[in-house]
């Protein structure tokens, strides 16, 4: 069994995110930035660190995973994805505290929980409300993303608009762009170790790729 693990909250960035984004939204649909765009944009950044990337999907069930398997050359940098759809699959493989699991320390208990369960450098993870309707009393469309890697751990909330397939699709482009900028800014070290301040991520969903 996974052992249980709790964040240092002080050392970790989050984000959230305006809720008059739309998961669907014009800007996001017309950006050059694809799944496949954004999924070689990860590939690029990994390849230049020499890092290797796990997923941690429940929200999203395996669409991040497909996204970034889909690049060719991916066998170099992408070692696998878990599926935790269920509760009991996070707590007991992932090491994600038992209790509710729309939230932030859930995603990114999910994201570590990855790299030591796969040997990953890097993980990205995802949870939230898909809907139809609210669950754990909150609404629809309230999602985290967190992505853990050698050197920083962040965490973002988004709340999207959408119907319950509009809402996985947002947010694996999100999880994609999100995890991408958290390597592109990676701070490298000759340590190895986590920095005691952690890279800070800013987005803003209004202009998102």
């Amino acid at each position: 069994m996974a052992s249980r693990w709790f964040p240092d909250w002080s050392a970790i960035k989050q984000t959230e995110h305006d809720d008059s984004v739309r998961a669907d939204d014009d800007e996001l649909d017309e950006s050059p930035e694809t799944d496949y765009v954004l999924s070689r944009r990860v590939a690029e950044a990994l390849t230049g660190r020499e890092w290797t990337v796990a997923t941690a999907e429940s929200l999203t069930g395996g669409r991040v995973t497909s996204d970034l398997s889909a690049v060719e050359g991916a066998s170099d940098w992408f070692l696998g994805g878990l599926v935790a759809y269920a509760e009991e699959v996070k707590f007991r493989l992932l090491g994600v505290n038992p209790g509710p699991v729309i939230t932030a320390e859930t995603a990114l208990q999910m994201a570590v929980g990855a790299t030591k369960l796969l040997g990953a450098d890097v993980a990205v993870a995802t949870t939230g409300v898909g809907g139809p309707g609210p669950q754990e009393g909150k609404p629809q469309g309230t999602v985290y993303i967190a992505v853990c890697t050698p050197e920083a751990r962040s965490v973002s909330e988004y709340h999207l608009s959408g119907d319950p397939p509009d809402v996985v699709a947002g947010t694996s482009r999100r999880a994609l762009r999100d995890l991408a900028a958290v390597i592109d800014s990676a701070v490298p070290t000759t340590s190895g170790k986590v920095p005691s301040t952690p890279v800070e991520i800013r987005s803003d969903d209004k202009h998102d790729g």
